[in-house]
Parts: C-alpha cells; structure tokens; sequence
C-alpha cells in the first residue's frame, strides 16, 4: 500500500506487484515460487503472442482479450492548439466476465 500526500489530502492505492502475485499463486497452487514464476512468465508470453497474432482470447471467469484496429485521427494539443496526426494502430481490448464483475 502507497500512501500519497497531497495538499492535505491523503490517497491510499492497493497495488498487487509480480511478486506478490507469484506468491499467491504458489500458494494456492502448492508450488514453489520458482515454478509458479516460470508459469507466469509463461501465461504473459503465450498472451503476448497471441496477441500478436490478433488473435482473441477468452478466459472463462476472467474475460476476454481482443485485438483492434484504432483508425489515424487528428487531435489537438489543449495547451497550444496545434494540430497532431495519429496514426493507425493496434490496440488490446478487455471485457470482463460477468463472474468477474460481480465480485468487484
């Protein structure tokens, strides 16, 4: 837990690290915090390639992964006004399983 101070104002953020989640994971699953590691390590590769590949993936109880394409727009910069190009590109998408949604 991280605490900032600011203008008086005090803001609590709960932060689940890598670390933290290798060893729940080793926890529940019984094994030891290298192999639960590796298993991670593992998930995030095999996400990242599929995501690559655009292709989606859906974890029942957790949600779904998809790739989309964000067509090239044009902004503008709010403190000058100038006008900004961006171009196309490929964006991950979620959307929770409603099992997820309704433990929050």
């Amino acid at each position: 837990m991280y605490l900032i101070r600011r203008i008086g104002l005090t803001f609590k953020f709960l932060n689940m690290t890598k670390k933290e989640l290798v060893s729940t994971i080793a926890n529940d699953a019984k094994l030891s915090i290298k192999d639960a590691g590796k298993a991670l390590n593992s998930f995030v590769g095999a996400l990242g390639k599929a995501m690559k590949k655009g292709q989606r993936i859906q974890l029942p109880g957790m949600g779904t992964f998809t790739v989309t394409k964000r067509s090239a727009r044009v902004v503008r910069n709010p403190r000058t006004g100038a006008k900004l190009n961006v171009p196309a590109k490929k964006v991950v998408k979620f959307k929770p399983a409603p099992a997820l949604n309704k433990g929050l």
